[in-house]
């Protein structure tokens, strides 16, 4: 296939998701610092957040050029193997340091998430949904070509014990539920693609679920959350346990139409709970009213429309599944985030992608869609569809028949 012009839609909503990040950190940044140091005495700079999302901002940007232009993805797909092993690797060094009470586990509400390196802090969880990705992409496409999809021994038990090791570190060890949900989205979607029996992956998804209500249903904090969501729906009274979801719904339904404005934002001062992290929704939502919003899930929609347009337009397998797995990160972290503050499930948590606050989770992601970046600039004109990998050597012509140069 010869390489044509990128899908320009991809670019775009990446890069205006990032900007529109920058907008809302700068706004609210400096409300968070107010409200730390009054709390806990801390001498933040009512810079500090804005310049830290900046930050990630750039470092976000040089890895999605990096995986779009400069390292082919057959070459990252070589390391598949390595790449999971590391990321389950750093995810048990990581539960081994916080069980031993080290320095390097940096902890948040009782659960250790991240390295603590000083001035910088890592999530290896984030690393290992990329790491999944690749490993998932290569692993289907080598069980495809040697026909050996679901197969027990050479498909399932492997497959079933890196489900079960990155499942296990992040949900039961960092007690994180909301990565949870964006691994097994991963596992799930691009398994659909994979070629498995429909009965077989009926059975997958049914022992995926109930491990999920198994996981929460033996948590207490997981399961003061559901109540606290069910109370908020029968309309309790405002408790501690329900207070996060009011505060969102009422920062959204605060913002109306079109929003109280930039800076103008009041649970941004202290009310509502990681108001730069998990519920930047909410917050924009009062900034910006529904006009805002609507833009932002037409922005999130476009990108995940044109994901699902590179995979059904690319024949290699292992692109495919690629694209798939990173279109699956993406709409279980988009969609499960917004359902949280808008009340539809309990809170969970998890991040808005290319919005919130942090570093990790953005460079990961963004990494990712460079990939799928990269990848778009090898499609058919035509779509692909099983038949035609199996009965055809060369699909149809580039996307592009006619364009030569490189984008």
């Amino acid at each position: 296939m010869r390489k044509h012009k990128s899908d320009l839609g991809i670019l775009f909503a990446t890069l205006a998701l990032m900007a529109l990040g920058l907008v809302v950190i700068y706004a609210i940044g400096p409300m968070r610092a107010n409200v730390l140091n009054s709390t806990y005495g801390t001498s933040y700079d009512p810079n500090y957040f804005f310049i830290g999302q900046l930050r990630s901002v750039l470092l976000s940007l040089v890895a999605f050029f990096v995986a779009f232009k400069v390292i082919p993805y057959k070459y990252i797909q070589k390391f598949a193997k390595p790449m999971i092993i590391v990321a389950i690797g750093l995810s048990i060094m990581l539960w081994i340091l916080a069980k031993s009470g080290s320095s390097l586990a940096k902890c948040e509400l009782g659960e250790c998430r991240w390295f603590n390196l000083g001035a910088v802090s890592f999530q290896p969880a984030e690393f290992l949904k990329l790491a999944l990705v690749i490993y998932l992409a290569d692993f289907f496409a080598r069980k495809r070509e040697a026909n050996e999809i679901g197969k027990i021994k050479e498909f399932w038990l492997p497959l079933g014990l890196i489900s079960i090791l990155s499942l296990g570190l992040v949900v039961i060890a960092q007690g994180d539920l909301g990565t949870g949900v964006a691994l097994i989205s991963i596992i799930l979607g691009t398994l659909l693609v994979s070629g498995v029996s429909t009965k077989q992956y009926l059975i997958t998804l049914t022992v995926l679920l109930v491990g999920s209500v198994l996981a929460i249903a033996t948590s207490t904090h997981r399961m003061e959350r559901i109540n606290a969501w069910i109370d908020t729906i029968q309309g309790a009274e405002v408790t501690d346990s329900t207070y996060h979801i009011e505060n969102a719904m009422l920062a959204i339904g605060t913002g109306g139409f079109a929003g109280v404005g930039i800076g103008n934002s009041v649970q941004a001062t202290g009310y509502l709970p990681e108001s730069i992290n998990d519920s930047v929704f909410a917050i924009m939502g009062e900034t910006f009213g529904f006009v805002g919003l609507f833009l932002v899930v037409m922005v999130f929609g476009a990108l995940l429309i044109r994901m699902l347009k590179v995979a059904s337009h690319t024949a290699p397998p292992d692109q495919r599944f690629i694209v798939v797995g990173v279109f699956s990160w993406t709409l279980a972290q988009f969609a499960v985030n917004i359902m949280a503050m808008t009340g539809l499930i309990p809170v969970t948590g998890i991040t808005l992608p290319l919005l919130s606050y942090g570093g990790t989770s953005m460079i990961f992601l963004a990494y990712a869609l460079g990939l799928v970046l990269q990848i778009s600039c090898y499609t058919s004109r035509e779509e692909i569809t099983d038949e035609n990998i199996s009965s055809r050597r060369r699909i149809g012509g580039s996307y592009h028949p006619s364009a030569r140069r490189h984008s």
